[in-house]
């Protein structure tokens, strides 16, 4: 038993220190590795396949509104970058630079993209001309990079993957519609496959991104209680299309600027879900973004007939639908369970010479370890019903979860103790003052997470100065 127990003693507890614990799943549930390249990680099929699950499932919620998918370079010349003032200055502390081809210096230096914005402004400027080119819906899947100080696998490194939608259309009311659209298509992923629940809201314009009229976003709540940006969605206006000149001539023959878009989510989401629904034993996956939703673990699998029953249970099981792998290795049950507890994989399927006579198998969750004993004549039906009923009740613990650690504050003495004493999101108004966040931050190191769509007038005030309130606005400390 203390073999079996090893694996999971090296994960530290989430309790005593949270980061470790976060960085020993990423390692232990062999997601990721670390390279020679700072800052930069190995994703390994582990961790690539629960990418590869949320590519196929945004893409295709993506292309049911009209997406397309392009691919542009990944270089950007210095002069097109500095086009666009607000958004140049906003890129510039962590942009990586090409000054060399082979061994002669470039006539110009090139950016490795921190996003493509610029790049997708050339490509349009040329591309539109008349309003029949309109509207133009594209997304990419790509990797960028961004010389992060700080760093941590799938949360912050200097390169990610991710997908980023750059869309072009002929009214301002087009474009403002998109953007919602988008970010309920995000909110909606998270909340039906992530099982991660999500507070919807514009950024404020401290916080929006750089060059953009406005920014709205999805915010989670992390186990730890910090607060996670999980996808953003920017109307663009048409300030990026008079810095480059993207003009088409409208059914009246004049001249208009299209006004523009970009929405993207990218791989924090797997840290996401790791830090939202893991605990000490490991990862924890919602079923619909598991790669492996089921593993079968023979009990005596030296006897005669139980390697090939877990093999039939497996072989019945896909031709149902589901993910599902055998492991047949030479390892003690206990240390397979621990296995694949640490990996997350949603259930496992227990079949010995025992259950094998009685016609039966036991079907183990991973999220609570219930145990149901199931007639292998209903065992496809019952992983169905399991399945569906863990991932409702995954998303119905972590809005639980979240909603225990929101707190209302109505003075500022009582937002600055919340601050300090517990962990969460807190709730206050706001003037709309800048001065205020900034504050707010020097006191507390939290900042403003997102203006909700659903509004709440706690008081008539701001809750830092005293002044008439705008908005109520969610703050927290943040990756």
């Amino acid at each position: 038993m203390a073999k079996d127990k090893k694996l999971v003693e090296e994960i530290t507890s989430m309790d005593t220190d949270f980061a470790q614990w976060y960085t020993d799943v990423v390692k232990k549930a062999e997601l990721i590795d670390y390279t020679s390249v700072k800052g930069c990680m190995v994703i390994k099929p582990a961790g690539y396949a629960i990418w590869e699950n949320i590519q196929k499932e945004l893409d295709a919620r993506f292309k049911a509104t009209g997406v397309e998918n392009v691919y542009l370079p990944m270089f950007i010349p210095e002069s097109l970058l500095q086009k666009e003032k607000d958004h140049v200055e906003g890129f510039a502390p962590e942009v990586a630079w090409v000054t060399h081809g082979g061994l002669e210096p470039l006539q110009e230096r090139m950016c490795v993209r921190p996003t493509s914005e610029t790049l997708f402004c050339d490509f349009y400027s040329k591309e539109i001309q008349s309003y029949r080119d309109l509207p133009k819906v594209y997304n990419q899947w790509c990797s960028v990079v961004r010389w992060e100080k700080t760093t941590r696998p799938f949360l912050r490194s200097r390169e990610f993957l991710w997908q980023e939608g750059h869309t072009a259309h002929a009214t301002a009311e087009e474009a403002e519609e998109r953007t919602i659209q988008m970010l309920n298509v995000y909110a909606d992923f998270c909340e039906e496959v992530l099982a991660i629940p999500v507070i919807k809201g514009q950024k404020t314009n401290k916080e929006k991104f750089a060059g953009a009229e406005a920014t709205y976003t999805i915010e989670s709540l992390m186990h730890d209680g910090k607060a996670l940006q999980s996808g953003t969605s920017h109307n663009f206006g048409d300030g990026f299309a008079k810095a480059f000149e993207i003009q088409y001539t409208d059914k009246d023959n004049k001249l208009q600027y299209v006004h523009q878009t970009s929405w993207g989510m990218t791989t924090r989401m797997i840290g996401a879900i790791i830090m939202v629904h893991g605990d000490d034993s490991g990862l924890v996956l919602p079923p619909r973004i598991a790669p492996v939703q089921v593993m079968v673990i023979p009990i005596a699998q030296h006897k005669e007939g139980v390697l090939d029953k877990a093999f039939a249970i497996r072989d019945e099981l896909i031709e149902a639908g589901y993910q599902v792998k055998v492991d047949n290795s030479d390892k003690s049950p206990g240390w397979k369970f621990s296995e694949q507890e640490m990996k997350g994989i949603p259930v496992r399927i227990e079949i010995g010479p025992k259950d094998i006579e009685a016609g039966q198998a036991v079907i183990v969750r991973r999220d609570n370890r219930e145990k149901t004993v199931v007639s292998l004549d209903e065992l496809s039906v019952k992983l169905k019903e399991v399945l569906e009923t863990m991932q409702k009740e995954m998303l119905k613990r972590a809005r639980e979860h979240r909603d225990a650690h929101t707190y209302d504050a109505k003075s500022y003495e009582e937002f600055v103790k919340i601050l300090e004493e517990k962990t969460g999101f807190v709730k206050a108004m706001w003037c709309g003052e800048q001065a205020c966040e900034d504050k707010i931050k020097e006191d507390t190191t939290a900042t403003s997470r997102c203006i909700p769509f659903e509004q709440e007038k706690l008081s008539d005030v701001c809750v830092c100065c005293g002044k008439p309130a705008k908005s109520m606005v969610y703050w927290g400390k943040a990756y």
